[in-house]
């Protein structure tokens, strides 16, 4: 038995398939009650992870605790874990009241009390009058609602759930990240859930950790993650950015000023380049979002850099749309609102950004 203070805590874990490493060296502290997501692109070792910590597939190297307890070589059925998968894994020629009783079954629970606890779950997915149905009979999103009744009505440690979302349309999939998310806090239950969707990451998560090539990049609040980048690969992972190579000029305990070549100079406040020498190089990552176009340049900020620029495309998008610009033969994408009707492909236009709504990263490397 070892002590952990953290519900969920992988130390040093690895994964190798022959000769293959899936997961390198993964150490994580998941807290009691949070809601933490593994996020990158397919085959960046999370779903790899989220099946070591279910039990159903061993670490190469490493220990896995829950609640504590060492876990890592106890099977599946004895770790008292609520699993949600990506084709929710239903069983089709049960009634939904007895899938949702499944797991209860083989706990030794009495009838009253799966009678109890299953229509509880129900009445907390907002399903109650479904136990009699057959999962054929229901939408796809009710049947996700189902899927999660089941894992949650045993009142598991942790609940892990597999891209749970991914099956549904987009419409459906805004809804059920909210009704998830609340479930999920209403109960109070630790979660560990994996995706490869970045407004799902930010929008429900209490913690993020962004995962590349079975390496972690980056772990922290949404917030963190998204505005302060820890390398280009998250900046580019996370929201619509533009990376621009520069080089350090100025390196001072409060500000760092960086020149970019063609595109003048800009100063950044030393928190968002913290660990860059004067004469080295590196990124600048602008937020599409935070690029401003404008038809004249009017009054800046003292951190602001202007730019002419053209819109070379639009990407319509009802409230905002995303313009593609060519600032001195560099293509750069602004998210902007609209506010009255959006630039045309042609329109010259002056391109803003402010030092503090950047960050520097260390430069790309590539092959």
């Amino acid at each position: 038995m070892t002590k952990s203070a953290s519900a969920v805590a992988l130390r040093g874990i690895v994964k190798r398939f022959g000769n293959v490493t899936a997961v390198h060296r993964f150490d994580l502290d998941v807290e009691e009650g949070s809601f933490v997501t593994l996020l990158g692109p397919s085959g960046c070792g999370k779903t790899t992870t989220l099946r070591m910590i279910a039990g159903l597939l061993d670490p190469s190297e490493g220990e896995i605790e829950i609640k504590g307890r060492s876990v890592t070589r106890v099977p599946i059925h004895r770790r008292n874990l609520g699993i949600v998968f990506q084709n929710y894994a239903l069983f089709p020629h049960k009634t939904i009241f007895d899938n949702v009783a499944f797991g209860l079954k083989y706990r030794s629970v009495g009838r009253e009390e799966i009678a109890r606890r299953v229509n509880a779950a129900l009445e907390l997915v907002q399903l109650p009058q479904v136990g009699d149905r057959y999962p054929r009979q229901l939408s796809g999103g009710q049947q996700q609602r189902i899927a999660l009744a089941r894992a949650i009505v045993i009142e598991p440690d942790v609940l892990l759930l597999d891209e749970p979302l991914s099956a549904l349309d987009a419409n459906l999939r805004e809804d059920m990240r909210v009704e998830l998310k609340r479930i999920q806090s209403q109960l109070g239950i630790t979660t560990i859930f994996v995706t490869h969707d970045q407004s799902e990451a930010l929008a429900m998560s209490d913690r993020i950790v962004v995962m590349s090539a079975g390496h972690v990049e980056q772990m922290g609040a949404p917030e963190e993650v998204y505005t302060a980048p820890a390398s280009a690969f998250v900046a580019r992972f996370l929201g619509n950015s533009n990376l621009l190579p520069c080089t350090v000029a100025t390196a001072g305990a409060d500000a760092v000023e960086v020149a970019m070549n063609g595109l003048g100079s800009l100063q950044l406040p030393a928190g968002r380049a913290s660990g860059f020498a004067k004469g080295t190089d590196a990124t600048v990552v602008i937020r599409a979002e935070r690029l401003t176009l404008r038809q004249q340049e009017g009054d800046l900020p003292a951190d602001a850099l202007a730019l002419p620029a053209e819109v070379t495309a639009v990407d319509y998008q009802g409230q905002a749309a995303r313009y593609f610009v060519d600032i001195n033969g560099r293509s750069l994408q602004a998210l902007n609102p609209i506010e009255e009707s959006p630039y045309r492909q042609g329109e010259r236009v002056i391109a803003i950004v402010r030092g503090r709504d950047c960050a520097l990263v260390e430069p790309e490397a590539h092959p």
